[in-house]
């Protein structure tokens, strides 16, 4: 490393809490896949920000957008109306098929916001008792950091002397219809669920699982929340993740890539009554709505469909995910994914997916490890066939050698 970028790790270390472990590159510039780091060497970059990068980095006509609206108005509070407010409703709600829309500005408030509504909607609308409301979630589930969300995480490590913790909410392995069945009660308001879980590594349902959700859900008069905030925007190659199996969610999280990356902008899409309980005064946002995230994120939707980067992410996710099966290495336990949502997991002996990550650094590639021995790969959308052969030699190079 150059004294430049020590002396930047050292000024983080010196006075930024050490919440995160950042793998050792500083970056200074992006477009499209690639990234730059402050030596002015290029990365492909396959993590897009844990999916808000979808549409790569600095895409044009998002930043021209932002440029226009930040020199009109940028906050007017939703204690006012705004001129980009209604437009991005009306964009959003054609889009995705939703009736009610909820803008706030992080995935985690999107959740939090969510959590609010279902119960809500259960006491005021399924007829709850009041203080009785459940909530089933999954083992291994990542929807945030906020001190209610982390309440449910069964991580040790996000949970370990946070509490004590809000109540309501019952634990069910992921993709086991029969555990949901039986942990429905008639206090039941909502299941909050992650289509494919992201943070635990890539872990896909097994098929037809959220078809059998759907159904308990409508049986039991239990609203199916569907947090998309990784898997939502072209990620898994559709739309929205949960039309891989043609169902739809009562609610829809969504976030990260709404903006593109450019500001954080979050949605709950609402598919039924429950956004319809909010009365004025029982929920809000000083930014959620506000003009300058409603522009960045019509730009961000218009761009994704127009330029067709879901259909790419379907083609250039099989070309990627044949790749990495097709690397004969006995570091590597397991491949999977679904469109440009990928995970590499390798046998315990072959030593922690960060070291890899690390050489894989040296060789221009950012992924990131997950769960130890889990190397996750999410490039942005905008990706071509030859930036995805290109990476596999790079894969297969660092894969098949031995850092244990």
């Amino acid at each position: 490393m150059s004294s430049s970028v020590i002396d930047f790790l050292a000024t983080e270390a010196r006075f930024g809490a050490r919440n995160y472990e950042p793998i050792g590159v500083v970056l200074s510039r992006g477009e499209g896949v690639w990234v730059w780091d402050t030596e002015g060497n290029r990365y492909l970059d396959c993590l897009s920000a844990y999916s808000a990068l979808n549409q790569g980095h600095c895409h044009p006509k998002i930043l021209a957008a932002m440029v226009e609206q930040a020199s009109r108005l940028t906050l007017t509070s939703r204690a006012f109306h705004n001129d980009q407010l209604a437009p991005f409703y009306e964009e959003i709600a054609a889009l995705t098929g939703s009736h009610k829309v909820l803008p706030m500005n992080s995935g985690a408030e999107a959740v939090e916001s969510a959590i609010k509504s279902v119960r809500k909607w259960g006491y005021e609308v399924k007829g709850v008792p009041d203080g009785q409301a459940e909530i089933i979630v999954c083992t291994n589930n990542f929807h945030g950091r906020t001190l209610g969300i982390v309440g449910f995480s069964t991580e040790p490590e996000t949970r370990a002397h946070f509490g004590p913790f809000a109540p309501g909410f019952k634990i069910i392995p992921f993709g086991d219809a029969a555990a949901l069945e039986e942990a429905i009660t008639q206090n039941t308001v909502a299941f909050l669920v992650e289509p494919i879980q992201g943070e635990a590594g890539v872990i896909i349902p097994p098929p037809g699982y959220f078809t059998g959700v759907r159904k308990l859900c409508t049986a039991n008069n239990v609203m199916l929340v569907l947090d998309e905030i990784q898997t939502g925007l072209g990620r898994t190659g559709k739309l929205l993740a949960e039309q891989h199996e043609g169902i739809e969610a009562d609610v829809t999280l969504l976030g990260k890539a709404l903006s593109g990356g450019f500001y954080p902008v979050s949605a709950v899409l609402s598919n039924n009554d429950v956004l319809g309980t909010l009365r004025p005064g029982q929920h809000g946002s000083t930014f959620g709505g506000n003009p300058l995230a409603c522009a960045v994120a019509r730009a961000a939707l218009r761009v994704l469909v127009e330029e067709g980067m879901i259909e790419n992410a379907a083609t250039q996710g099989a070309r990627f995910l044949e790749g990495l099966k097709a690397i004969r290495a006995n570091t590597i336990r397991d491949v999977r994914g679904r469109g440009l949502m990928l995970a590499v997991e390798l046998h315990p002996e072959a030593g922690r997916a960060r070291r890899y990550c690390e050489a894989l650094q040296g060789k221009g590639i950012l992924a990131k490890d997950t769960h130890e021995h889990t190397i996750r790969i999410a490039p942005p959308l905008v990706i071509t066939s030859a930036q995805v052969d290109g990476a596999l030699e790079q894969f297969a190079t660092i894969l098949t050698q031995d850092f244990s």
